[in-house]
């Protein structure tokens, strides 16, 4: 079984879909796959569905939306199930003690992939490895296709886990710009990142790293009108002006500091400002 969340659900067996297309077992089904080969209770499957407002038949509610599940693997499955699942789709879709696991067989999950080749660039970053580390990080976010489970009208735990996996690859996209900046490649990044900073408008890490790529690329009065937009944001917004850092890259983009050069920069703009003030 192959599980993809990082993006429309898609839940694939024996080479078949079997995406539900109703809203509550789809539901039931995202959840599961986030936890693949772990059993989720009955407890968490009834809050996703129903909140604090279950109804009075919601065990045999949830079970229907199992049973219509297993008939969608079983199909799948075809009438021979492989030796390896000889109760065929309770196999897949296996009922243990307070809840429910979805067996993926060994099959591919993007969630675990992206995580494997999240923490393979962080390894190859702290080993000085910084092509190895861009090279890793962008493996992992060419997994998303989009918003997570993008296609599934998301209940409370399911909104939790789309915003966490979110801010996740956020953090891994922060990270490969970071280090693509290290390797100077600051030319093939103004697109990427004028973009990112039109989406994320109040982001002092994003904005910083525009400032940045702005400045090497010799467009040193572009690079501070991103900083007097990012003040009259944050002025408006929030009656806030940048941090201190993002001061300190504003003073060092004025003064052709030095410090802004990919060889000064390893720690990131902001950290190797900070370290240097």
């Amino acid at each position: 079984m192959d599980i993809s969340v990082l993006g429309p659900c898609r839940v694939v067996q024996s080479g078949v879909s079997v995406v539900p297309t109703a809203v509550k077992p789809r539901k039931v089904l995202a959840l599961l796959a986030l936890y693949p080969d772990q059993v989720v209770s009955v407890t968490s499957l009834v809050e996703e569905l129903w909140g604090e407002s279950p109804p009075r038949s919601v065990q045999t509610t949830l079970q229907t939306y199992v049973l219509q599940l297993r008939n969608l693997i079983a199909a799948a499955l075809g009438d021979r199930p492989p030796a390896d699942l000889p109760n065929g789709a309770k196999s897949v879709l296996v009922t243990e003690s307070g809840g429910y696991l979805l067996d993926t067989q060994g099959g591919m999950v993007d969630v675990l992939e992206f995580e494997r080749l999240s923490g393979a660039g962080h390894r190859a970053l702290e080993a000085g490895d910084f092509v190895g580390a861009s090279s890793s990080f962008r493996r992992a976010l060419e997994l998303w296709r989009g918003p997570a489970l993008v296609d599934v009208q998301c209940g409370p735990l399911l909104e939790i886990e789309a915003t966490r996996l979110e801010e996740s690859r956020l953090g891994i996209l922060n990270q490969r710009i970071e280090v693509d900046l290290i390797l100077g490649r600051h030319h093939e990044l103004v697109g990427e990142l004028a973009g990112l900073a039109a989406q994320h408008p109040m982001h002092e890490g994003i904005q910083a790293q525009l400032m940045l790529a702005l400045y090497r690329s010799g467009r040193r009065g572009n690079a501070l009108e991103v900083y007097q937009r990012l003040r009259g944001v944050l002025s408006r917004e929030l009656g806030l002006d940048p941090s201190p850092d993002l001061q300190r890259l504003q003073c060092a983009v004025l003064d052709s500091s030095a410090e802004l050069e990919p060889t000064r920069m390893a720690a990131g703009p902001l950290r190797a400002l900070r370290a240097g003030s």
